[in-house]
């Protein structure tokens, strides 16, 4: 049976049913039903947040913010994230201009973010690594210096608070993945966080359409609607999240353990930050170290992920190649090893020991 990087936390399929049920009862399967509603408001409250909107994914979330906040020109970013906080940048007709990251947190360098500015820059999109936070304070330090919009790219954050609040309640706008690889999940989905009810009301228009009526549009938008059948999930699979996020604590803990005194890396957590432990990254001397565990593992039926590879100043389609040597370096060297509900301490073991013998050997 394969091990790999990550598998789906699935509720009592009993639980699930039940909510299919109602939604077969009442044949309302998307346009903003009542279990879209319902699972709004109980992220809210889960999260405390003023304002949140269930959407497509997270992919269409940024892509929301980038309009709804009017964005163009040039848009500072980093080149360690998934591809789609790049890609979304290029979409929506922006110049990504890439910032380096910080060897410790993998964040993008807030120190490196100034000497970026043009005239042309409107907005840093900023990703909370592997659920890490962002140096918040400085980057919105600048960004009010320089009037600039702040989106996050928080996709991986979902349960991540610093000082007492959600990772997505900074900035002017957050976006989130609820995609099944996630530990909070509705299958697909994703949501966008906002401070201003103003902006709120904009999203949501976009998300529909534009619609402002049935028959009137007050401006171009998607369809960025999600559906009853994956709100039923989120309702599930909400029920269960600190318990998934307490057991994922518990194999991060257990990871750090079985490799202490191995010759790799750990990202670095910001302080003050109360980290969700949505992934296990672990940092090799070199690619071909880091090659040869790949090997190993995969010859036992274990499937970890270079999270995130290439850079993504590499990309074809990146214009400005910016110079971000720390990304380039990082993006070659570093594992994500699997982390999810289910996953044994024995597993945890096995992908360890299979480790140590590569590294010593």
């Amino acid at each position: 049976m394969n091990i790999n990087v990550t598998k789906p936390f699935l509720p009592p399929l009993a639980e699930y049913q039940a909510f299919l049920a109602d939604v077969w009862r009442r044949e309302w399967l998307t346009n903003h039903g009542p279990l879209s509603s319902e699972l709004e408001l109980r992220l809210k409250d889960y999260l405390g947040l003023d304002h949140l909107l269930f959407v497509t994914n997270g992919t269409i979330a940024l892509q929301l913010g980038i309009r709804a906040l009017n964005l163009t020109g040039e848009i500072i970013t980093t080149p360690f994230s998934y591809v789609a906080t790049t890609s979304t940048i290029v979409w929506e007709h922006c110049a990504p201009r890439m910032v380096d990251i910080s060897p410790d947190s993998l964040n993008i360098d807030p120190n490196k973010i100034e000497e970026a500015i043009t005239e042309k820059t409107s907005a840093i999109v900023a990703t909370h690594v592997f659920g890490n936070l962002c140096d918040v304070g400085r980057i919105e330090a600048i960004a009010r210096k320089h009037r600039l919009k702040v989106i996050y790219d928080a996709a991986h954050a979902f349960g991540t608070r610093y000082h007492g609040r959600s990772a997505f309640a900074y900035g002017d706008l957050s976006a989130t993945s609820f995609h099944a690889t996630k530990l909070f999940h509705t299958v697909e989905g994703g949501a966008v966080v906002c401070r201003s009810p103003e902006l709120l009301k904009r999203v949501a228009q976009m998300r529909n359409f534009g619609h402002v009526s049935p028959t009137e549009f007050d401006e171009v938008g998607i369809n960025g609607k999600n559906s009853e059948i994956h709100a039923a999930m989120g309702l599930c699979n909400l029920k269960y999240i600190d318990e998934i996020i307490a057991r994922r604590g518990e194999l991060f803990g257990l990871y750090k353990e079985r490799l202490a005194g191995l010759p790799v890396g750990y990202q670095k957590i910001l302080p003050e930050c109360e980290y969700n432990h949505a992934y296990f990254p672990v940092i090799f001397e070199s690619e071909a170290t880091l090659l040869r565990v790949m090997a190993t593992l995969n010859a036992h039926s274990i499937n970890p992920r270079r999270y995130f590879y290439p850079s993504l100043s590499e990309l074809d389609y990146v214009s400005q190649r910016d110079f971000t040597p720390i990304s380039n370096d990082i993006s070659r060297r570093i594992l994500c090893l699997p982390l999810y509900f289910s996953l044994s301490h024995e597993e945890v073991d096995l992908v360890c020991r299979l480790i140590h013998r590569t590294l010593k050997y």
